[in-house]
């Protein structure tokens, strides 16, 4: 799988309706949508279509409507996804993120426990 398809923030909104439950109909996908973001069936059917030339999804035909399915896995997503935003915002530093969190003082109690056991795993890991 081609871990480096990158998402837009609205193919983010169908891949996660996908993800949860598969396969929908465009129907279906207009339905969870309408109230967030008020698409219409022709905007994302041209979505699914883009996304589908990505290879992110597939379809089938299923009776009257097509069933669309995730190809792309979710942890491939967020992989790249984070990826893009690290070499984009803070040159692919991992510490200088962390840094700039904790400068901002948005790191609670529990966030820094749930890094620091992380890193623990990592080092054990990675047998040093």
């Amino acid at each position: 799988m081609n871990r480096s398809i990158s998402l837009s923030d609205g193919e983010w909104k169908l891949m996660n309706l996908l993800w949860e439950e598969a396969p929908r109909t465009i129907a279906q996908l207009v339905s969870a949508l309408k109230d967030d973001t008020g698409w219409t069936k022709g905007t994302i059917f041209m979505m699914l279509s883009r996304m589908a030339t990505k290879g992110a999804v597939r379809f089938e035909a299923g009776g009257r409507s097509k069933l669309f399915y995730p190809v792309l896995k979710k942890e491939d997503a967020a992989a790249c996804e984070t990826e893009s935003f690290l070499s984009k915002v803070y040159g692919g530093s991992i510490g200088l993120m962390v840094s700039s969190m904790a400068g901002q003082k948005v790191l609670t109690k529990e966030d820094i426990d749930e890094l620091y056991a992380i890193l623990r795993e990592a080092e054990k890991e990675s047998g040093k």
